[in-house]
């Protein structure tokens, strides 16, 4: 295994969720009915997103003894390596007015980068950041270079 195709965030409102993300700009494609949709996939470049019910999720992984759901940091970050300080402060702004909780404002970084942290409507930790150094493939994803 040496590819991530698909990361599927189980969310508490799948239409509010829905338009959260929207709202910050991406596209997606509903499965199901509009109004409650099965699942929301993100037609975003490199790895996919997709968006399913929590409780659902959980009953997927296993019917008769789910995983328990809990509240607080689950260990996870979603990064989006933005291309100009600028880029990350637009995230940031249509975070705030989509109903993100902005949990550290964009600021310079520990490894000379600028960056911050939003959650989610589901509460999962969203970097997004930028490195004058970073470079990127033609589609559009990161180059990490081994050292």
């Amino acid at each position: 295994m040496n590819r991530l195709n698909i990361i599927t965030l189980g969310t508490k409102d799948i239409v509010k969720s829905h338009k959260f993300f929207k709202q910050l700009g991406f596209d997606t494609s509903v499965r199901g009915n509009e109004c409650n949709p099965d699942i929301i996939f993100f037609k975003n470049e490199g790895t996919r997103i997709a968006l399913y019910p929590l409780e659902e999720l959980a009953l997927d992984i296993n019917k008769k003894n789910p995983p328990e759901i809990t509240s607080g940091f689950p260990g996870i970050t979603l990064a989006y390596n933005a291309k100009s300080k600028e880029e990350v402060e637009e995230i940031f702004k249509k975070a705030d007015l989509a109903g993100a909780a902005i949990q550290k404002k964009p600021q310079k970084t520990d490894w000379g980068g600028y960056g911050g942290y939003f959650t989610d409507l589901d509460g999962y930790y969203w970097e997004v950041a930028y490195g004058d150094i970073w470079e990127f493939d033609e589609s559009n994803m990161l180059i990490i270079e081994d050292e």
